[in-house]
């Protein structure tokens, strides 16, 4: 059965028109196909869906790099270093999504320029922008009366009040960051892991840095309607780090860390739908059992198969 208090929140949203004669084949389902059918009767179910999948699928990607180059901290920071561009969004009754693309893109500029040819280590760049930030954040939200209400979807997500104008943004967005990904793959590799042979080839790798700075940046910006500013970090790193311990090729690891991130989306929003909890925390956690599943079990050093061979 499903959760009756979550159908009566949204018992006025549209359900979707089914075609007569898909509708007569589904008529009678079994209990399983009416478990996995019930849910995308609403058309706010089914703008959630697509939401989650597309950031799941980005923030898997992106997180490859994050966790490959020991980032983690980075998208914890960038997640609640936009904190400042949402407030002065609301105080300025403008769009909160342009406030907090505003403000993740000059965090993420000013962590490069500040590391630029090595004045200060990236992670302690990381780590004072983070603090400055998020005390701004909080001392501008503190002058707000109501955000406790107002910004608790910024901070927390709300995936099943995605718009289809919200859905458009998503995806236009987030296929911008893939495409960019793709286009720069192999510049990316080599900065990435080979600082010497990016010198030798004379790529422009302060940049390439700051382009992925800012990739990452839009990613959690993207990510916020879906999960909000407390999991966006999580979002990055769980998938990528679950498709690390299978595999040490980075296109490999991608493409494991994109199903992953899409799989637990979708079962994430299913779990909310049916037990009435957070979206994105059911995502989140999702994610992690994929974690503990392949940290316990995978055939190359999952921590069970140690016990067994030593």
């Amino acid at each position: 059965m499903v959760n009756a208090r979550f159908c009566s929140q949204h018992s006025k949203i549209p359900k979707v028109q089914v075609p007569f004669l898909l509708k007569s084949k589904i008529a009678a389902p079994s209990s399983n196909m009416a478990f996995l059918l019930d849910p995308l009767q609403y058309s706010f179910m089914l703008r959630a869906l697509l939401a989650s999948v597309i950031v799941g699928v980005l923030c898997a990607v992106m997180g490859t790099y994050v966790v490959l180059r020991g980032m983690a901290f980075l998208g914890d920071a960038l997640a609640h270093a936009i904190l400042p561009g949402v407030a002065i969004a609301y105080l300025l009754h403008g769009n909160l999504l342009v406030g907090a693309l505003v403000a993740a893109i000059v965090i993420a500029l000013s962590i490069g320029l500040f590391s630029k040819e090595g004045a200060i280590r990236e992670d302690t760049a990381i780590g004072i922008l983070f603090a400055a930030a998020l005390s701004l954040g909080i001392a501008l939200i503190s002058t707000i009366k109501t955000y406790a209400v107002d910004l608790s979807h910024i901070l927390f997500g709300n995936v099943l009040g995605v718009s289809s104008l919200d859905l458009w943004l998503t995806a236009g967005l987030g296929f911008l960051i893939l495409l960019t990904v793709v286009m720069l793959y192999k510049p990316f590799l080599v900065i990435s892991f080979d600082p010497v042979l990016a010198a030798t080839m004379r790529l422009p790798a302060a940049l390439l840095r700051n382009l992925m700075l800012i990739l990452l940046a839009l990613t959690v910006v993207v990510s916020l309607q879906t999960v909000g500013v407390g999991l966006a970090a999580a979002m990055l790193v769980t998938p990528a780090a679950t498709a690390y311990l299978l595999t040490r090729r980075l296109i490999s690891m991608m493409l494991i860390s994109a199903a992953l991130g899409a799989l637990s989306s979708i079962i994430g929003l299913y779990l909310s739908y049916y037990i009435n909890i957070v979206s994105g925390s059911a995502i989140v956690l999702t994610a992690t059992a994929f974690f503990l599943i392949a940290f316990l079990f995978n055939p190359r050093q999952g921590l069970l198969r140690q016990r067994k061979t030593s």
